[in-house]
């Protein structure tokens, strides 16, 4: 005969005792998950280039320099694109789509960066924003060897 065991609580104190040390990590799990759109666009890549450098590639087809703004906020990247509305001005000449493919909706895209991440620039090319993201950690955040000493 076996017998099934069924979990009625979840005892978070007791989990914690063992995860010292990752408090952050699972509170940044929570609020990457809460924050997550349910939207996909625009569409990126994240590229390893080494060990300490990144890049963010963003399919942005229609967006000019004028319309996109990368900034870096604490420690997130935002990249955000807006389309101006049309004018309905006499000058303004009015197209009739058969068909309209290429989105023109306005976007904001959230990046969590890493400590020590730093934005190197951002280059718009052929409608891809490449966005280079490189880790410098300063002398005193590296690890050194300690030396041990002892007597005889």
């Amino acid at each position: 005969m076996t017998k099934t065991l069924t979990l009625r609580s979840f005892d978070i104190p007791a989990i914690h005792k063992f995860g010292i040390g990752f408090d952050n990590m699972f509170d940044d799990l929570m609020r990457g998950s809460a924050q997550q759109s349910t939207s996909n666009y625009p569409p990126y890549n994240i590229v390893q280039l080494n060990e300490d450098e990144y890049i963010i590639a963003m399919a942005v087809a229609g967006f000019g320099p004028d319309n996109l703004s990368v900034i870096k906020e604490q420690k997130f990247l935002i990249v955000e694109g807006t389309h101006a509305l049309a004018k309905t001005d006499e000058d303004t000449v009015s197209y009739n789509y058969i068909h309209k493919g290429i989105s023109e909706r306005t976007f904001r895209r959230e990046f969590q960066l890493a400590d020590h991440v730093e934005i190197v620039n951002a280059h718009l090319e052929l409608g891809i924003l490449n966005v280079y993201l490189k880790r410098e950690i300063p002398e005193e955040s590296k690890p050194k060897s300690i030396a041990i000493t002892h007597t005889k």
